[in-house]
């Protein structure tokens, strides 16, 4: 029996194996941090600056290629040595420059009880939903995005996204044709983002700001854990920063995962009063006329 179990463990080891490859354009130009999933796992990974990227799974596994400003693509893992993205075809909007004063501002997003707390939740993206008030009329351009985050390497980076609101009340589509990258330095710090470049407006179905860890060699911190009790080394990979959260009630979150949107709610839906305690992103809005 115990040489049937050696047996088995290892085939399954060996089935298990290390996925390489690169994401490109139609140009054969390298597209840099693209978002990749393996579908309905929780395990994804981000390619380099250089297109490059790596990742364990399956070779029968599907991985979901998702970028801004292309088409999503689905390729199974033991054909993803070279994948190509096109450009999303589409209108855009015509873009009316109004006259912005920059005389108020307001703040939202903030919380009654401030609890920071950071912490390694895995590969996803978590999202804060802001909800239209009708006092925002006044102040309806996004002018900042204030996040705190968490990082032990001196320069870190990540993305932000703004997100429409579906019907259902899930995130919709993305508000911006790009990525938005920022970075942030060593230590515990609030950072703050000027936006009014983008010219966006608070909408009144309300916005997800969205926070995307990128898992990338520059981002990676690793570190020798020893086993007590076996005595073995292995090396721990983390991944900064970290975003910190709050503890707060909502009646739902929501977070991307597995390769898709997935709805956290309370238990008793007939209940409006029964809500629920949640970690949500320590992400603020500076809204300005």
């Amino acid at each position: 029996m115990k040489r049937l179990f050696w047996i088995v463990f290892l085939i399954g080891c060996s089935v298990n194996a290390q996925i390489k490859g690169i994401v490109v354009d139609e140009s054969n130009k390298p597209v840099s941090y693209v978002n990749i999933w393996v579908e309905n796992e929780n395990n994804s990974t981000t390619s380099e600056e250089n297109g490059e990227f790596t990742i364990h799974c399956l070779p029968n596994k599907n991985l979901i290629f998702s970028a801004l400003g292309y088409e999503k693509k689905t390729v199974k893992a033991s054909e993803a040595s070279k994948v190509v993205l096109k450009i999303n075809a589409f209108e855009l909007n015509e873009i009316v420059i109004a006259k912005r004063f920059g005389t108020k501002e307001i703040e939202i997003g903030k919380v009654k009880v401030e609890s920071y707390q950071a912490f390694e939740n895995g590969p996803r993206i978590d999202a804060k939903f802001f909800p239209y008030q009708a006092k925002y009329k006044k102040t309806k351009y996004l002018k900042q995005v204030a996040i705190i985050t968490d990082s032990q390497l001196e320069s870190t980076s990540f993305k932000i996204h703004f997100y429409s609101v579906n019907p259902d009340g899930s995130p919709g589509e993305e508000l911006l044709q790009k990525d938005y990258l920022v970075s942030v330095k060593k230590g515990v710090k609030k950072s703050w983002f000027n936006v009014t470049d983008f010219n966006l407006k608070m909408p009144k179905t309300g916005i997800f700001l969205g926070f995307e860890k990128l898992i990338i060699e520059r981002n990676k911190l690793e570190k020798e854990v020893v086993d007590t009790n076996t005595k073995t080394t292995t090396i721990q990979k983390t991944y900064f920063p970290y975003v910190l959260y709050n503890y707060v009630e909502r009646e739902f979150i929501y977070t991307f995962s597995k390769g898709k949107w997935n709805r956290q709610t309370k238990a008793d839906l007939n209940n409006p009063s029964d809500k629920m305690m949640v970690y949500e992103p320590a992400i603020n809005l500076i809204l300005s006329n």
